[in-house]
């Protein structure tokens, strides 16, 4: 099979999703980062798919939506470690995690790294530094771009009828938790889709201080580690 190609931002919780799935069975991949604004790099998509990342091109398919993808890969590269648990109630569980990460987590997880103005500043550089802008690009959202973060972390806070971006987080962090048991993986005794979406949201936000306050939750440090373990095991790059 040729190789797979990522098409990427690199502060993009469903990029990071991707990666850990694609790191998780071991399969080689290059990466493209997208300018966010024009998205030139992308390769020509069906008409019905919107133009945003990820996408993965491989065996001369292309493919969008992160759990597609690694629904695809799941498939494609069935010699490798498995996300789609054989016990039925586990892989029902799941595919609700990966749902829930895709719908919830990562809708909260800005409103805790461009809440205050001070971490709207920092994810702005953080931004300009990590992704593919030219260099006019960069300095506007260097100069700019923690004005237009703080007003979306808002936005979310208010759509999602809640007022404080932590307590949000801290909850979904409970609601993971409690999913997860005394098991190892949201799959048991394997990583399942579900450990591979919400490992990737994590590492996204690694540059952030809500890092530090995930990896302070001995039970999520815990899994955090045996996912990674896993990831830093079978990396094919």
């Amino acid at each position: 099979m040729d190789p797979v190609t990522l098409y990427q931002f690199e502060l993009c919780p469903y990029c990071h999703k991707v990666k850990a799935g694609l790191e998780v069975k071991g399969i080689p991949f290059k990466k493209i980062e997208v300018n966010p604004t024009t998205k030139k790099e992308l390769p020509p998509l069906p008409e019905e798919a919107p133009k945003k990342v990820p996408v993965i091109q491989t065996n001369g398919e292309t493919v969008y939506d992160s759990s597609d993808i690694l629904h695809y890969l799941d498939k494609k590269f069935n010699d490798k470690v498995h996300y789609t648990p054989a016990d039925a109630a586990r892989q029902k569980r799941s595919e609700e995690v990966d749902q829930w990460v895709d719908d919830e987590f990562t809708y909260a997880l800005p409103t805790v790294i461009y809440g205050t103005w001070r971490e709207a500043l920092r994810a702005a550089q953080i931004t300009a530094r990590t992704s593919n802008f030219g260099p006019i690009e960069n300095l506007k959202v260097r100069a700019g771009g923690s004005l237009i973060m703080y007003a979306i972390s808002k936005r979310i806070l208010k759509k999602r009828n809640k007022t404080d971006g932590h307590k949000w987080v801290v909850e979904d962090l409970e609601q993971f938790e409690e999913w997860l048991g005394s098991d190892d993986f949201i799959g048991g005794d394997e990583v399942s889709l579900g450990d591979v979406a919400m490992h990737g949201a994590v590492t996204c936000v690694k540059e952030f201080p809500i890092f530090a306050e995930i990896m302070g939750r001995p039970k999520m440090a815990a899994w955090y580690n045996r996912v990674q373990a896993i990831r830093d095991a079978n990396r094919a790059n």
